[in-house]
């Protein structure tokens, strides 16, 4: 097989992959099964998720592409078993989106972004089995903060939800006491998990997305306490040999150097 001469186009991607598929391809690729390839879906998608938090485009348009490859691949191995075509997959997504967007290809009004994303459940629960939880489809696979924060987005859509997030903070509150009376060690997961939940859900209604803004925060702990080991070296001192206090002024002098 000679090399696509745009490998601007899709099907170039596409045909790369079958060509390493081949019984005289690529002895890695040719292993692969859906299984296997888990981890590395996986993978990708965090590393998309971490360039769209950096705000880097061109590293965004690379592991787009990681991520795309991907997807390309599993269809592939999906067509050699005779369980679809790639053509199937364009054709469910398409279908999939003329249909819960009735307001653009339909004749169906809309005001603003609230009223489409209300529609979108009503058009996914016509779609489930009359016996199916609404809840059903959201992966439990997620990480467990996203999950809260579908699980919490979902079932407000059917007016399950507080009146206002005074509500939600009052339940804060309650659930901090709860965590604090908690004896056994049992008790103290169930109570925390409780917190997190919680959390989330302030998190929700003030239009924070909790996998991210950990995310951040993780990101920024780690710059800080690496500036403080640095500040250690330059200074020839011990980190672990400080005091609490020490440790503690050492870490605000890294928030003032590290500030995202």
């Amino acid at each position: 097989m000679s090399l696509p001469q745009d490998l601007s186009q899709f099907s170039a991607l596409v045909d790369i992959i079958a060509r390493l598929r081949a019984p005289d391809g690529c002895p890695w690729d040719r292993q692969q099964t859906h299984a296997s390839l888990r981890e590395n879906l996986l993978e990708e998608c965090y590393e998309v998720l971490e360039a769209l938090d950096e705000g880097d485009a061109g590293k965004l348009c690379h592991e787009l592409g990681d991520l795309l490859m991907q997807i390309v691949l599993h269809a592939q191995l999906a067509s050699e078993a005779g369980e679809f075509e790639l053509g199937d997959v364009v054709e469910s997504i398409t279908a999939k989106l003329i249909h819960r967007h009735p307001h653009v290809f339909g004749p169906k009004k809309v005001e603003n972004a609230a009223e489409v994303a209300h529609n979108w459940e009503a058009l996914k629960r016509d779609e489930r089995h009359p016996d199916a939880s609404m809840l059903e489809s959201i992966p439990r696979q997620m990480p467990a903060l996203s999950y809260a924060q579908s699980v919490q987005r979902r079932v407000a859509q059917v007016g399950f939800d507080w009146e206002d997030i005074d509500g939600v903070i009052d339940k804060l509150v309650e659930e901090v006491g709860e965590l604090k009376q908690a004896e056994s060690q049992e008790e103290k997961e169930l109570e925390f998990g409780d917190l997190l939940f919680t959390l989330v859900n302030v998190a929700r209604r003030m239009g924070v997305d909790s996998e991210a803004a950990l995310r951040q925060a993780n990101r920024r702990f780690h710059r800080r306490f690496a500036c403080m080991e640095q500040v250690c070296r330059q200074r020839g001192v011990d980190f672990g040999e400080l005091s609490f206090d020490e440790q503690n002024a050492l870490w605000e002098e890294a928030k003032k150097k590290v500030k995202g």
